[in-house]
């Protein structure tokens, strides 16, 4: 598949689309499933397992994907973001195909903050009946210490949900830029894509196999695991 069709060019690859809108709907069912109660528990687990999945899959692409997916392409030094914070201020910032620095950063730390929610995910309880696969490696301190992080933690993911949110806001009724729109079909504008930055190719093979990979190695990961065994009753 080209980059060019018509009067679009490809910029983003299926795999990282169709993660960015599984990762979206899986923080949105782990924060449901949580509300719920404790009889959702068993699907909130599975969603964090997705989301686990997603991220191991997503820290790979960004090292061998093509080329707006990979970090190499969008992450910029503290003095890039600055300048170009100043520049958006300014309304001088240029237009960017991919990411821009303050996007980049934003990517960054939402892997980060999900990674370190998924994790902790793995040791939590809910000092009743549940908890986490991976309970058995730690003692209930520890455990209880994990789960309050897990809590605080997806504060922040919120926060910078509703940043991500007002962002893409901006960009549309502000700056009339669409960021929707190419996040669902990967393409935009010709006259915005330079011949160089189009895709020509989307490795849907390799993506399989990072995902499979990824999937089993959280699966041994759970399954090698020792019994979990609470010592509250």
């Amino acid at each position: 598949m080209t980059g060019d069709a018509g009067d679009t060019r490809l910029v983003w690859d299926l795999p990282l689309r169709t993660f960015h809108w599984l990762l979206a709907a899986c923080v949105t069912g782990s924060w449901a499933t949580h509300e719920l109660g404790v009889e959702w528990f068993d699907w909130h687990v599975r969603l964090g397992y997705v989301t686990l999945v997603l991220l191991a899959f997503r820290i790979a692409w960004g090292l061998v994907g093509p080329r707006h997916a990979r970090f190499a392409s969008f992450v910029r030094g503290p003095r890039v973001t600055l300048d170009y914070l100043r520049a958006l201020l300014r309304g001088e910032a240029p237009a960017s195909v991919g990411h821009n620095p303050l996007g980049a950063l934003s990517v960054l730390l939402m892997l980060a903050l999900l990674l370190l929610q998924g994790v902790t995910g793995l040791f939590a309880n809910d000092e009743i009946f549940n908890t986490g696969p991976l309970y058995g490696y730690v003692d209930d301190a520890q455990s209880d210490r994990l789960t309050g992080l897990h809590g605080r933690n997806f504060n922040w993911i919120l926060a910078l949900v509703a940043l991500h949110v007002a962002a893409v806001a901006w960009h549309q009724f502000y700056q009339r830029m669409d960021l929707v729109g190419p996040m669902w079909t990967g393409r935009k504008p010709r006259e915005q894509v330079p011949d160089h930055e189009a895709l020509d190719g989307q490795r849907l093979w390799l993506a399989a196999v990072l995902v499979a990979l990824a999937a089993g190695a959280l699966w041994r990961v759970i399954a090698t695991a020792p019994p979990a065994s609470m010592s509250y009753f």
